[in-house]
């Protein structure tokens, strides 16, 4: 009886065994013509075997790839691709620059701040009144879905006059809106289903504990 543990390593377990079987004989075939006709049949088993693969831009080169991959890229076939090498597989990616510039309250992230910039530099009027309500707005807003809690209308602003360099400031009888209601508290899936209405209270989701269900003998 043969064990997994006793048999050669995957070298791509997604594929399977048989298809790990299949290119090691493909290797074995002298005829190079027939050789190609082989690995085309693998390649669609492949395919077949992996259909989320077909989402990937240009999933054919992708099984190709994975072809050369697990035979060891010791399959002499033609490939309507470019031969992959080991080398290919072994170069680390390009380091992904972040950005170090530093956010001063990060529940409002660097656009808002941004945004706050740009109509700081505004000249006074009704537009620059305008822009500093629906950037006040957007704010508590942004502050609410990362504080569930209430905030006060005053921290709100003074923390934008903080960010515009004094140069941001509502009129005095302006009141932010109301955003509670658009910020929706999140229910946990456990607790709907605690308080679903078609479900008894305390039964635990059977018929036990529900008189209306209950046998009469």
């Amino acid at each position: 009886m043969e064990y997994n543990t006793s048999l050669p390593h995957l070298i791509i377990p997604e594929y399977g065994r048989n298809i790990q079987k299949m290119i090691d004989f493909a290797k074995t075939v002298p005829d190079r013509s027939e050789r190609n006709k082989v690995a085309m049949s693998i390649i669609d088993v492949m395919g077949q075997l992996n259909p989320h693969l077909r989402d990937i831009t240009d999933f054919k080169h992708k099984l190709w790839d994975h072809l050369f991959i697990i035979s060891g890229f010791d399959l002499d076939v033609d490939s309507p691709y470019p031969l992959p090498t080991p080398a290919t597989f072994q170069t680390k990616p390009d380091r992904i620059k972040i950005p170090s510039q530093k956010i001063r309250y990060k529940h409002y992230g660097k656009i808002t701040e941004d945004v706050i910039a740009k109509a700081s530099q505004y000249p006074e009027g009704e537009e620059k009144d305008v822009l500093a309500e629906v950037i006040a707005n957007l704010m508590k807003r942004s502050y609410l879905t990362w504080n569930r809690d209430t905030v006060s209308d005053e921290t709100i602003l003074k923390q934008m006059e903080e960010l515009s360099g004094g140069r941001l400031r509502l009129k005095d009888h302006l009141v932010l809106k109301n955003v509670t209601a658009t910020v929706a508290r999140q229910v946990p899936a456990a607790a709907k289903k605690q308080n679903h209405p078609f479900r008894p209270k305390g039964s635990g989701g059977g018929s036990g504990n529900n008189p209306k269900f209950k046998r009469k003998f």
